[in-house]
């Protein structure tokens, strides 16, 4: 099953990269189409979350945000197949990286320090193409994630980026894996814009509206003292991609740590908040963020 998913994935990218850039956007629009405006998978869901978010937009603004989010989700699918023939020479013509020296001046820091990086992001833009590039860019990288219980699907969705050099970390029980990456240098992503309740998460707020989100990052944070980045990445209209690092986000205690804890994953939580206000359209709205949060 593993070589003939190999072979299927470097044929579906060998196919998909002979089209033009503006031929598998188009692509992906259709497929994001058909999975809002045909099948509505979890449309009510797309534009309850958009209600909440931006209750000033009208019905038909909020339908056109939920429909360019999933055509962003369906050109991830397209660009996800890519991954088998991306390399550095295309990285380097298609991307563009913003804040990277100041990036770099704080990695080389925390590594005299003898510590990685925590990278903060979230579901914006095509991640998975921008974790791949990182790494083909020679930064280690290490990505914090849920596998799958079909095996096959576990082999296709996370074989192709660990060949391009990305390390993977079950999220449960993952503090001794961690730590070591940071020892390692590392630099350790976590995605922290989805909902997550008790015990691991913590009450906090989104686009004003009270909601779970993961103590991860925080606990690790103070526990290891290595500094936490922001990082996303976006499309731009003429098809490049941008990976952007903001500046890093100090750590701030207050109280117990405890409290120091659930302070700091608001901090994270409003960060991402401004990022998705200036991309709305590209971020994942099909996630149900707001859940309720029982202690």
């Amino acid at each position: 099953m593993k070589t003939f998913i190999g072979w299927l994935g470097r044929g579906l990218s060998y196919w998909l990269r002979l089209m033009p850039h503006s031929w598998r956007m188009a692509v992906g629009a259709l497929l994001g189409w058909l999975w809002f405006d045909v099948f509505r998978i979890r449309r009510r869901v797309i534009l309850d979350n958009l209600e909440k978010a931006f209750p000033h937009l009208s019905q038909a603004e909020r339908r056109r945000l939920g429909r360019n989010s999933c055509f962003n989700m369906g050109r991830s699918v397209v660009e996800y197949s890519l991954l088998p023939s991306l390399n550095l020479e295309q990285v380097d013509r298609e991307f563009i990286f913003e804040g990277w020296e100041e990036m770099e001046r704080v990695r080389q820091r925390a590594a005299s320090e003898g510590k990685g990086l925590l990278l903060l992001t979230l579901h914006l833009g095509n991640g998975d193409l921008a974790c791949g590039a990182l790494s083909l860019k020679g930064l280690p990288m290490a990505l914090i994630s849920k596998e799958f219980k079909v095996t096959w699907l576990n082999e296709l969705w996370f074989g192709m980026r660990a060949k391009l050099g990305t390390e993977f970390i079950p999220p449960r029980n993952s503090s001794y894996a961690i730590l070591k990456a940071l020892k390692k240098q590392k630099m350790v992503i976590f995605v922290l814009d989805q909902f997550m309740g008790p015990p691991i998460g913590v009450e906090t707020t989104f686009f004003g509206h009270p909601t779970g989100t993961a103590l991860g990052l925080a606990v690790m944070a103070q526990r290891s003292k290595a500094p936490v980045v922001p990082v996303y990445t976006y499309r731009r209209d003429d098809g490049k991609t941008v990976i952007r690092f903001d500046s890093e986000i100090a750590f701030e205690e207050r109280g117990t740590a405890e409290e120091s804890q659930a302070l700091m994953t608001q901090v994270y939580t409003d960060y991402l908040e401004s990022v998705v206000r200036l991309y709305p359209e590209q971020w994942m709205w099909v996630h149900r963020r707001w859940k309720e949060f029982v202690r």
